[in-house]
């Protein structure tokens, strides 16, 4: 057979060179049990988090209802129809180191893996609600962001807060992190300081040279074994507070008395208080304690449930159950400081989170998405 004939000014045809790192090809016409699969099949490790996110935008750039913007990691999409209200789905699609449960494996409806709890069943979920409901009754915007897991001067969602606040903007949010199907309303605010307690450095077979910094920690020791937690109600939620030494380093050799003791503490307080009062309230519980130096190392504050805005209670009216109060932080508080009411929704499990035998109930994945979606097809 004669070849084809040269087109004259163009060069001979090449073989494509193939891409080295061709984009995950995400199929959102899968179910959420198979979608979340996917992306766990997708490894996303905290800082490795690009892949993923790519599959995700092209995924989503596919679907002509949206629109598509990205900043580093994190894919924003958003409808714009006009609808009386915006509603804000985010989810972190990063996940912590991966414990040899990658990939995917699904056994008599659960399936198993890292991220499936937290949070990549709620990923899907979100997923699926953008590529099946073009019309929603509320305008909505999926938020999918990097670096959650990981210091909180990397979350993507803080960078996009900082940087792109307009691309958060709603009347209500829903973070789809693991809450087993139910709503938990608002987030507990942390406080991790370092008490540190000062001696005098001698050597051990005569310590009454010198002044033990370890011992001069049991006052606050015993100030925190007799602490007395509140359990405020807040917007209709019982919170419950701890405040507890989670750490204590001290002590040079075997022979030496020491002369330098820090404790540890976390206060994880009720959405009632700010950020300053939670502090003002820690200095406060160990002002007669004999602290040499009180120092801050992380600060995150609470959101409140919200769940009297008219958004927040049609949405508990309609995923059914009752709420409850979230324990722990999450990133409803970052939507809290941009003055959306925010709440945690998703199917995973919080208690199975970061474990290595990560699994997810795969009829949670389901009811999640009808729920969602009988809410904004009503």
């Amino acid at each position: 057979m004669e070849s084809a004939p040269e087109i004259p000014g163009t060069a001979p045809r090449e073989d494509p060179v193939p891409d080295p790192d061709p984009v995950p090809v995400l199929d959102l016409s899968l179910d959420g049990a198979s979608l979340t699969a996917r992306l766990v099949d997708i490894p996303s490790v905290s800082g490795d988090e690009k892949p993923l996110a790519d599959a995700i935008e092209t995924a989503l750039r596919a679907l002509p209802h949206l629109r598509v913007d990205r900043y580093g990691n994190n894919v924003v999409a958003r409808t714009a129809l006009g609808r009386a209200e915006r509603v804000v789905l985010a989810g972190h699609i990063d996940t912590v180191p991966i414990a040899d449960n990658v990939p995917s494996r699904l056994e008599d409806g659960v399936l198993w893996g890292c991220g499936t709890s937290d949070m990549k069943a709620g990923v899907a979920v979100q997923l699926r609600i953008a590529a099946t409901v073009p019309e929603p009754n509320r305008d909505l915007t999926f938020v999918f962001y990097d670096n959650e897991e990981v210091a909180a001067h990397l979350n993507g969602l803080g960078h996009l807060a900082d940087d792109r606040p307009d691309w958060l903007a709603g009347d209500f949010a829903v973070l789809l992190e693991p809450s087993e199907g139910q709503v938990e309303g608002g987030c507990q605010g942390t406080l991790r300081v370092g008490l540190r307690m000062a001696g005098q450095r001698a050597h051990s077979a005569r310590s009454w040279k010198g002044a033990n910094a370890i011992h001069a920690a049991a006052p606050v020791l015993a100030r925190l074994a007799a602490y007395e937690p509140r359990r405020p109600v807040v917007d209709g939620l019982e919170f419950r507070e701890g405040l507890n030494a989670v750490g204590i380093t001290g002590g040079v050799a075997g022979n030496v008395i020491p002369d330098e003791c820090t404790v540890t503490v976390n206060y994880r307080y009720a959405p009632d208080l700010t950020e300053q009062e939670a502090l003002a309230h820690v200095r406060e519980v160990f002002a007669d304690c004999g602290v040499a130096r009180f120092e801050v190392e992380d600060s995150s504050g609470p959101a409140r449930p919200g769940l009297t805005h008219p958004a927040a209670a049609a949405f508990v009216e309609a995923v059914g159950g009752e709420a409850r109060p979230k324990y722990g932080w999450t990133d409803v508080s970052r939507f809290s400081a941009l003055g959306v009411p925010a709440v945690n929704y998703g199917p995973g499990d919080p208690n199975l989170a970061h474990k290595r035998d990560e699994r997810v109930d795969t009829d949670l994945i389901g009811h999640c998405e009808e729920r969602l979606r009988a809410w904004l097809t009503a």
